[in-house]
């Protein structure tokens, strides 16, 4: 099972690739512009396990946030090496989409190459873009001049101020929920569609046209219990998409409609770029939320990410490798239990998600 999962994008993308061969399937790869830290070639990756004129798919998704895809990449491996081709009932597929991210894979980051969080940039750009105040108000702090000295301890005073004032959770919301005005700040959703979304969504729209219901479930790291897969659906109560969601996965599912789920309401998820892309389709999409690190140490990664690329020189900075490990810790758990514990929750999640699309 540790075979599966790799230590760099590099060696993921080869064991994925290498699995697809041996498996005999169909494989579509999309260069990206760009190349990795070590000058090697970048893609998004694809492989179709089943019919192609299958009617009930499934689409399991890695690397949205680049560096979560550890996590997602080993899975689709594994689902390759073993063969899930023949477990595959008559009329449904698998998809597997190998690193929606390839650019923040590769130089361990959750965003692209224009500090984009593609789980941000699904949204209607051609309409008026969510704005967000509140975020505005917290940029300063989150995104300071210095990460030393007198700068830092005031921009770490004013974050503190505010979570006592307004709640660890509001904080949550307002920084992660996706913000559209500062392309240097967190959650950044862009400007307008990014290279990976529109290649997305142009292989959606020429090879899941006939699909009549989608599945969707994209591999995350960083929120919730260490190890544990929490199934976050859309929507609550009362919405078809919910309950079919509940029905399929059981009543361990959460939302952030409803409140319970690790993750708070966001802006433009990759789901609604397959929901553009297929509109005749039956939609049924989970994030599969796996814990490494406390929220606050997670957050805290993100920010120190951020700055170094936003204030810091990057590479040149004296910070820069120390922020690496913590981005790492925060995304990857690099452990055999916490591999074993990914393993064995996406075979369970994928097969339910499979039984339920075909039903």
């Amino acid at each position: 099972m540790n075979k599966y999962f790799a230590s760099d994008y590099a060696g993921a993308r080869g064991k994925f690739l290498a699995a697809a061969e041996s498996a005999d399937v169909p494989l579509w790869q999309f260069d990206h512009p760009l190349k990795g830290p070590n000058d090697e070639a970048l893609g998004i990756d694809i492989v179709w396990l089943g019919a192609q004129d299958a009617r009930h798919v499934v689409v399991a998704g890695s690397a949205t946030h680049g560096i979560e895809g550890f996590c997602g990449s080993g899975c689709q491996t594994g689902f390759l090496t073993e063969n899930w081709k023949s477990r595959l009932a008559m009329g449904t597929a698998l998809i597997l989409v190998h690193a929606n991210n390839p650019h923040g894979f590769a130089h361990q980051r959750r965003v692209n190459e224009d500090n984009i969080d593609l789980n941000r940039n699904f949204i209607d750009f051609d309409a008026k873009t969510p704005e967000s105040p509140e975020y505005a108000e917290l940029h300063p702090a989150l995104v300071p001049e210095a990460w030393d000295g007198p700068i830092r301890r005031a921009a770490d005073a004013a974050i503190e101020a505010y979570k006592v004032r307004e709640g660890l959770p509001a904080f949550q919301q307002v920084t992660s929920r996706g913000q559209y005005t500062f392309p240097d700040g967190l959650f950044f959703g862009g400007a307008g569609p990014s290279w990976s979304r529109q290649t997305i969504e142009g292989f959606a729209r020429k090879h899941l046209a006939e699909a009549k219901r989608i599945a969707v479930v994209d591999f995350h790291t960083g929120l919730g219990p260490r190890g544990y897969g929490e199934i976050i659906g859309r929507g609550g109560p009362g919405d078809p998409q919910y309950e079919r969601t509940v029905a399929w996965y059981g009543p361990d599912v959460k939302s952030a409609v409803v409140g319970n789920s690790a993750s708070v309401r966001l802006n433009g998820t990759i789901d609604f770029g397959y929901r553009r892309a297929c509109p005749n389709a039956e939609q049924t999409a989970i994030t599969l939320e796996f814990g490494t690190l406390p929220l606050e140490e997670v957050h805290e990664a993100i920010r120190a990410d951020n700055w170094v690329y936003a204030k810091g020189g990057a590479e040149t900075s004296p910070h820069f490798n120390s922020i690496k490990a913590q981005m790492r810790a925060a995304f990857y758990g690099e452990d055999s239990q916490w591999k074993q514990d990914i393993w064995a929750r996406g075979q369970e999640i994928i097969e339910q998600a499979l039984k339920g699309v075909g039903n």
